[in-house]
């Protein structure tokens, strides 16, 4: 009975040790500034739209005090990353194109896109880093691995600058591209998600 219940208690060390490590670590939050913005850009037969995402909320980890610094400087200091967009927040400019874009998103059953980062890799240059995200994105429920090039800077008063771009096809997601006029307006399955993120910690 000792051996079973010292093996268990081995086990259970080997398994939470870990995350408790992390957990203490990553004491320094990262705070989303209001200059930030994402968006998603598209295309259709008639022209090209643009949707914007009002108040993103990010949650985010550091295990610096500076972590500009550090990324920049090809230190993984960054530990936690989600990212969450309410879809009745996105703005394409036009009452229209917004209820289109909605009906097709269905924000009642799936209220959040969302984007959790799983590992991520840096290559340092001179005063800045590339970054590689790894992670799953949610979009009207659907749940993918993806995995996005970004560049990070420090943009000084302990600033993190990340920018980046993502194309995806609304197809993969389960969600039909809108169509608008009759079907005379027809938007393309391939849209692009911009970021341009500032996160201080």
């Amino acid at each position: 009975m000792k051996s079973i219940t010292l093996r268990t208690t081995i086990f259970a060390v080997a398994i939470f040790a870990p995350l408790a490590i992390v957990a203490a670590s990553a004491d320094s939050p990262l705070v989303l500034q209001s200059t930030s913005r994402i968006w998603v850009s598209g295309t259709s037969n008639v022209k090209n739209f643009e949707c914007k995402a009002v108040s993103p909320v990010v949650n985010a980890d550091a295990t610096k005090s500076d972590a500009a610094t550090a990324i920049v400087a090809g230190e993984k200091s960054v530990v936690a990353v989600d990212l969450k967009v309410a879809v009745e927040t996105l703005d394409c400019g036009s009452g229209t194109m917004n209820g289109h874009m909605k009906d097709a998103m269905d924000p009642k059953d799936h209220p959040t896109i969302e984007f959790a980062l799983a590992s991520y890799d840096l290559a340092k240059s001179v005063d800045s880093a590339g970054v590689t995200l790894a992670g799953t994105l949610t979009i009207h429920g659907e749940a993918k691995p993806v995995t996005i090039n970004a560049g990070a800077k420090n943009a000084g008063g302990g600033v993190l600058h990340l920018t980046g771009m993502y194309e995806l096809n609304m197809k993969d997601y389960g969600v039909k591209p809108p169509s608008l006029m009759l079907g005379t307006m027809r938007v393309g399955e391939k849209v692009q998600v911009h970021f341009d993120l500032q996160l201080k910690n």
